[in-house]
């Protein structure tokens, strides 16, 4: 992907690099820490974020081949740049033990299948939903923000084994968890990938 970055964005990176050192950061883990931290203005997600390279590389070529994105809310759809993605929220309804969001999931993995990138950044019970499926997910960027669920629904992801970003904190939220996306949309793709 060509991408023309603005003098203030250039800007914004040279000053969170003065002060934070992501070099140690194996390459797309830096860049999902560093797109999260300049989201965010928030130094704090550089300790806060948990994930693997391996899961973010096997991530990365799913992206660059084609593989949906989807998203819990549109806020999150919203700040994805230069990729459709797929958020069925607006035509989820709840019901007795059923949230909007995690029905949203649901309808959404009927649409998409196994093998997509998903991205939760609002709803702790859309990460809970998309737990119980079987959704074999190239990534889950979990991120929900808030003070009921966020950290367990986070801890949760993290103990399925499933590829992942999330961060230990109540901490989250839409354009994070859109940031985390774009990172490895942004990043550019390697030989081996293409070929």
């Amino acid at each position: 992907m060509n991408r023309v970055v603005h003098p203030i964005e250039e800007e914004s990176y040279r000053r969170l690099r003065a002060r934070l050192d992501t070099t140690h950061f194996p390459p797309l883990t830096r860049a999902v820490v560093e797109r999260v931290v300049h989201s965010a203005a928030d130094l704090e997600y550089a300790s806060d974020l948990v994930m693997a390279e391996e899961d973010l590389v096997a991530a990365h070529a799913a992206l660059h081949a084609g593989a949906p994105v989807v998203v819990d809310v549109e806020m999150v759809a919203a700040g994805i740049t230069r990729r459709e993605s797929v958020c069925r929220l607006k035509d989820a309804t709840a019901g007795p033990g059923l949230t909007r969001s995690a029905h949203g999931i649901r309808l959404a993995y009927e649409q998409v299948g196994p093998g997509a990138l998903w991205v939760i950044g609002n709803a702790p019970t859309a990460l809970e939903e998309l737990l119980t499926l079987d959704a074999s997910p190239a990534l889950v960027i979990g991120l929900p923000v808030g003070f009921v669920g966020a950290v367990e629904s986070k801890e949760a992801l993290r103990e399925s084994g499933l590829p992942a970003v999330s961060n230990v904190s109540e901490k989250g939220g839409s354009a994070v968890a859109s940031a985390a996306l774009n990172a490895l949309l942004y990043h550019p793709v390697s030989s081996e990938e293409t070929s």
